[in-house]
């Protein structure tokens, strides 16, 4: 067996500051605003569905996932991406009006069937080498 003939390991994981251009907000936001609540509603506008098959990887993945309501953890689960690089780039499809946010009004976050759905969808995500968190 040659050098060029020995299995390939699967690749490792895309940085997350690659994905985002190393910025920690979107576009239209700023350091200074507070950052998007992993409870908050994504859902996809008709012109992000229309716009799909010209968007880039990860951008296409989440206007996908949100042909119906998901929220920023369950989208983070669901995609294996870091939870912050779904915020930058749900706030710049917000901009570009491929998604629609909402964002859960305060007494949303006393309600503990909430809460348990985002515990839930927060351990799904998987840590940096593939393993998935305690369910405890």
């Amino acid at each position: 067996m040659g050098a060029g003939d020995e299995p390939v390991d699967r690749a490792p994981a895309v940085r997350p500051f690659l994905v985002t251009a190393g910025r920690v907000a979107g576009a239209a936001g700023g350091s200074d605003l507070p950052p998007m609540p992993v409870e908050t509603q994504l859902v996809a506008t008709a012109a992000g569905l229309e716009r799909l098959d010209l968007m880039s990887f990860e951008r296409h993945d989440i206007v996908a996932a949100c042909r119906r309501p998901q929220s920023v953890a369950e989208i983070a689960a669901t995609l294996r991406l870091h939870l912050n690089v779904v915020r930058v780039l749900a706030e710049d499809l917000s901009a570009g009006g491929h998604l629609s946010v909402y964002v859960p009004s305060a007494d949303i976050a006393r309600d503990v069937s909430v809460l348990r759905r985002v515990i839930d969808g927060l351990r799904t995500i998987p840590d940096s080498g593939g393993t998935l968190r305690d369910n405890d």
